[in-house]
């Protein structure tokens, strides 16, 4: 894919040598629906290739950094193996590609990132909240393992006990506690984010750009080496899709309401 193939990602060149992404389906919180996931696995690849760009940052447009998966492509995979391995593929395919990308990545999260957004946003190598932003990782809401991105490097960034918490119970947490935990690297107040975002991809724009690169890859064989850890979950997760449990934490997230699990009662 190049640049012009991709419906649902804004991009703007700035310098130096900076491609700045935005995530454009505000309608909607940039929930990622088919197309959407689909181009965040691929735009990672499209950027490595391109040799005017030194740094990406990426954020969403409107109030959201990404609000997760689109509910309608999640129900069209219960119990369909066919859409099940689509996605699990995507879903490994996306850790991968954002990690093996030479070039560095900035995350600006503005709002809810959840799902597919989290990784993005957690997966940069520079993550940047916004104070009012909120983060979770919902995959036990919806009734199916915590897989994607969250055993790779959460454990990593928070420890093994705060891991287990967010990850087990699904709790949102704010820009502030995100910092203070370790979730992102930095936490701003809202009108200080893009600007931050930007001073940050900057100074990587403008320094010595092989040792960057070279630090990026090598901090990132402590994410590779937990391949078969993250293969095992992404796994679990997609077991998860044959359950009614899913069936009964989708259609209360689409009601808004708390869900009542078949597996609790």
């Amino acid at each position: 894919m190049d640049y012009s193939d991709y419906r649902h990602i804004l991009f703007e060149r700035r310098e130096p040598h900076i491609l700045w992404l935005t995530l454009n389906r505000p309608e909607v919180l940039n929930a990622a629906d088919a197309r959407l996931h689909t181009e965040l696995v691929e735009v990672w690849n499209t950027i490595d290739r391109d040799p005017d760009v030194h740094v990406a940052v990426v954020t969403g447009a409107g109030r959201a950094f990404s609000a997760g998966g689109d509910l309608a492509m999640v129900e069209n995979a219960y119990r369909n193996p066919e859409e099940i391995g689509r996605i699990l593929d995507e879903a490994r395919d996306l850790v991968y590609n954002i990690l093996r990308c030479n070039k560095p990545i900035v995350s600006a999260i503005n709002g809810a990132a959840v799902g597919a957004g989290l990784v993005v946003a957690l997966l940069a190598d520079i993550s940047i909240a916004a104070e009012s932003a909120r983060l979770a990782d919902g995959h036990v809401r919806m009734g199916v393992a915590a897989g994607d991105h969250a055993a790779i490097v959460w454990p990593l960034l928070v420890g093994m006990a705060k891991a287990k918490y967010y990850l087990m119970t699904a709790e949102f947490i704010d820009g502030r506690e995100a910092e203070r935990i370790g979730l992102v690297s930095l936490c701003v107040p809202d009108d200080q984010l893009l600007d931050k975002a930007l001073a940050v991809a900057v100074r990587l724009a403008t320094g010595p750009r092989h040792a960057i690169r070279y630090t990026k890859r090598a901090l990132n064989q402590w994410l590779l080496q937990a391949s078969p850890i993250f293969d095992h979950s992404l796994a679990l997760e997609m077991l998860g899709f044959f359950h009614e449990d899913m069936a009964a934490g989708v259609e209360a997230l689409r009601e808004k309401r708390a869900a009542t699990y078949p597996s609790s009662e």
